[in-house]
């Protein structure tokens, strides 16, 4: 299989700094000259770094060998892992807070060999060290590149892109996202030698500093990647990574707090704001499973919400008896001594609140997208 080749685009969201010609004073130069800094690297690289970050692109197009850090076309177009095509070890590197270590002459060298317009060099200058407040004070930057805007990506895929390079000419398969980067060796022994030898690399000539705690080399279902990873077993498959599930159920259990004050329908509608963003996201994932799962376990974490705004067992009885309950259920489940996590998987509470009831009042399901 031949390897993809080396080009990327700026998505749009990174091209976002250049849209306000006239109205925010940006002279139309500048701004020609800035759509030129975002198109730095070609389309056609960026579109093989997203195949490449677990293909998030069209799978319709012509049939092509694209190997990278996640999956990799066949010459018939079916999609692989990289465990079923090599049996891949994996190497994960990690620059130690790239975004505050970056050296910001490195930075405007790279820029300055690409862009020849002393207006642009001076505005990117000044993004660079604008300093950031913290507690009401400004304070200097003199190393690093401030988080959050559309530039920060931008420069931190020019300052990479020499790794790119020597990963190529040394024609190791990889995938880099940001500072993330996964390099596939094919033994445990190939990836130590290649991780002490692209350390060195990376310290001594892009004077950067690799974090050693999530710099390791294993498995490619041992690491994660973009909130991704793979089963183990075959055939493999893309899973969403354990750091990620926890994650989601601590954001859904700050929605779901019983005292929060709020009706059920109200929580649902919180709760559907981001539900549908993270399904947007992860919902790419081949383990639907996990996504019934989940949409179990949200159902459960409502019945409880509804269980305990109820109360006192006389009007948990009467609520039953509403939902259809028989009576004799209903007196039980209400007189019981368990806590609401217990009960919302009890007979009664499934009656009184089905999956329909849910439906009806719009809950976003993470199995289906809607």
């Amino acid at each position: 299989m031949s390897r993809p080749d080396r080009t990327a685009e700026v998505s749009s969201e990174h091209s976002s700094c250049e849209s306000g010609e006239g109205s925010n004073g940006v002279p139309k130069g500048i701004k020609r000259s800035g759509e030129y800094a975002v198109r730095l690297m070609s389309e056609e690289r960026q579109k093989n770094q997203l195949q490449l970050a677990f293909m998030m692109g069209e799978r319709d197009e012509s049939p092509k060998s694209v190997i990278g850090g996640t999956e990799s076309f066949t010459a018939e177009g079916k999609a692989e892992s990289p465990a079923e095509a090599d049996e891949l070890m994996k190497e994960i590197l990690d620059p130690e807070k790239f975004f505050d270590r970056v050296n910001h002459d490195k930075v405007m060298g790279l820029v300055a060999k690409r862009i020849t317009d002393k207006r642009v060099l001076k505005l990117i200058r000044a993004f660079l060290n604008a300093g950031v407040m913290e507690k009401g004070l400004v304070g200097a930057m003199d190393e690093g590149t401030p988080q959050g805007g559309p530039l920060s990506p931008l420069l931190s895929n020019i300052v990479l892109d020499e790794l790119d390079r020597e990963l190529e000419r040394r024609g190791h398969r990889f995938v880099r996202y940001a500072d993330d980067c996964n390099i596939y060796v094919r033994s445990q022994r190939a990836g130590e030698r290649v991780m002490e030898s692209i350390t060195g690399f990376i310290t001594k000539k892009l004077k950067l500093k690799v974090n050693s705690e999530k710099s390791a080399v294993a498995q490619p279902w041992e690491r994660k990647f973009l909130g991704f990873s793979f089963t183990a077993k075959e055939p493999q498959k893309r899973r969403i990574a354990p750091k990620s599930m926890v994650r989601f159920k601590g954001r859904v259990r700050e929605i779901t707090r019983r005292t929060r004050g709020v009706s059920l329908q109200g929580m649902v509608e919180d709760l559907n704001v981001y539900l549908r963003g993270w399904h947007g996201y992860f919902g790419f994932c081949q383990t639907p499973s996990v996504l019934v799962d989940l949409d179990s376990w949200i159902r459960r974490k409502l019945r409880c919400v509804a269980w305990k705004q109820w109360k006192r067992g006389r009007t948990r009885f009467t609520e039953l008896r509403k939902r259809g309950v028989n009576e004799a259920l209903a007196a039980q489940t209400a007189g019981s001594p368990h806590g609401p996590w217990r009960l919302s998987q009890s007979p009664a509470l499934c009656l009184a609140f089905p999956n329909a009831f849910f439906a009806r009042i719009g809950l976003f399901r993470l199995a289906v997208g809607r």
